[in-house]
């Protein structure tokens, strides 16, 4: 057993924050949470403490993109060419350095769980390791020595174009020839958390979607999909099938609860109706969107249509899911002329609560029973100094920044203290595994 003591505590949407609050963790679950607590002998967290942040969407050899995409102009597929180089040089040995690098990253910024979005399968050519689940492996080796919890979310990538075109060059390492063959190995895949996902129309023909989702179905594990990411995506699916992308899953049986919606840009009315309709949530990657010139998408509408919110650093432009609650926020003003369309408080849990749902964790929070994740962000900050007077919520989403976390409780174990990795030299760790990734 062991006990935590921070001055506030956010509690969750509905309790609020509270003083002097008391964690006592029982291996890696909350035995209890005493509010007006005396710290005793307890480790002492600074600021306020939340709920781990949780990444809900994630590729994370996008992480050796960063600074390296922006001379020049384009969009998003040209963009995606220069994944597709950073892809074809990765080795399950260099995608385990460069993975663990990038989820210690996110753990110094207060993330204790990532959902990886896992499509880059197999060797160059689309040859099968002699273990073809060596890059998940790889993936979940990484965030175990990272310190995080990773949900791996093993992908179906079939096709190049919303009509059927063959996956070529770098894109044969993403595919297992059909659904069966994919959930064959899928299937063998040894982690703690696993999920499913479909890449997106793009990527997979309907019947090979209904195949998936029932495999998920049928385990109860959660489902992703990119969806209506580009308007390109949108017409070619209009041209091919005569229906939206979210018109298409839901004939596919894609949509519903333990279902979430990746990006969910450039939604029609209808589209917005059928989430909402059907309980699927929605994974906003704004730092990715704004990146990649993607757009800005309706979350609000989305939310009072009944679909959860999450979040997502996606490409990995930054890693911040702070700065993602933020974003949501700032882009509905720009889009709307208003303040306040999404709360603090709401944004928050986007972050934490939505994360999880969307991860498939179960209950979560600062709770008893719930996963022992928590971070503490400091409120004496060059950022956060005097800020947190009002509403100290509002603070730590409009104000503070990754780098404002102090200490992060992942499992039960101290994994960052200080703002430190207490395994890892990140910023090395970092350098080294891009150049490897870069050739």
């Amino acid at each position: 057993m062991t006990r935590w003591f921070a001055p506030a505590a956010w509690l969750g949407a509905d309790a609020g924050v509270a003083s002097n609050v008391a964690v006592t963790v029982s291996g890696d679950r909350i035995a209890s949470v005493e509010t007006d607590a005396e710290p005793g002998d307890a480790y002492r967290l600074p600021g306020i403490v939340i709920p781990g942040l949780v990444n809900a969407h994630s590729h994370a050899f996008h992480r050796a993109l960063r600074g390296n995409t922006d001379a020049g102009r384009g969009d998003f597929w040209t963009w995606r060419e220069q994944m597709y180089a950073v892809a074809a040089n990765l080795t399950p040995d260099s995608y385990f350095a460069l993975a663990r690098a990038t989820y210690a990253e996110m753990a110094t910024a207060g993330i204790t769980t990532v959902a990886e979005f896992h499509y880059l399968h197999h060797d160059t050519g689309g040859k099968r390791y002699a273990d073809p689940n060596a890059m998940g492996h790889a993936l979940t080796a990484a965030a175990a020595e990272a310190g995080i919890r990773l949900v791996l979310l093993d992908t179906c990538y079939l096709q190049s174009t919303v009509d059927g075109e063959p996956l070529e060059g770098p894109q044969l390492r993403f595919g297992d020839g059909d659904a069966e063959s994919w959930a064959a190995r899928a299937s063998q895949v040894d982690t703690p958390h696993a999920g499913a996902a479909i890449h997106s129309v793009r990527g997979c023909p309907p019947a090979a979607m209904e195949t998936v989702a029932a495999y998920a179905r049928e385990r109860g594990e959660p489902l992703h999909i990119h969806l209506s990411e580009q308007p390109k995506e949108n017409a070619a699916s209009l041209a091919v099938h005569g229906r939206t992308p979210a018109g298409l899953c839901a004939d596919t049986g894609v949509l519903g609860p333990g279902t979430t919606a990746v990006h969910a840009t450039h939604l029609t009315g209808d589209d917005i109706a059928l989430l909402g309709g059907s309980g699927t949530g929605a994974c906003f990657c704004p730092t990715t969107e704004r990146n990649l010139a993607d757009g800005i998408g309706p979350a609000a509408a989305l939310i009072a249509a009944g679909s959860p919110l999450s979040l997502g650093s996606d490409s990995h432009a930054v890693i911040d899911l702070l700065e993602e609650a933020r974003a949501v926020e700032l882009n509905a003003r720009l889009g709307t002329g208003e303040r306040g369309v999404h709360t603090a408080a709401e944004l928050l849990a986007a972050a934490t609560e939505g994360g999880a749902w969307s991860a498939g964790l179960g209950a979560y929070g600062l709770k008893p029973g719930a996963y022992a994740d928590f971070a503490a962000v400091r409120l004496d900050t060059v950022r956060t100094a005097g800020s947190g007077l009002a509403d100290p919520v509002a603070a730590v989403v409009f104000a503070a920044s990754g780098a404002d976390v102090s200490h992060v409780v992942s499992g039960g174990r101290l994994v960052v203290a200080d703002g430190v990795h207490q395994r890892l030299d990140v910023a090395a760790e970092l350098a080294a595994a891009i150049s490897a990734a870069r050739g």
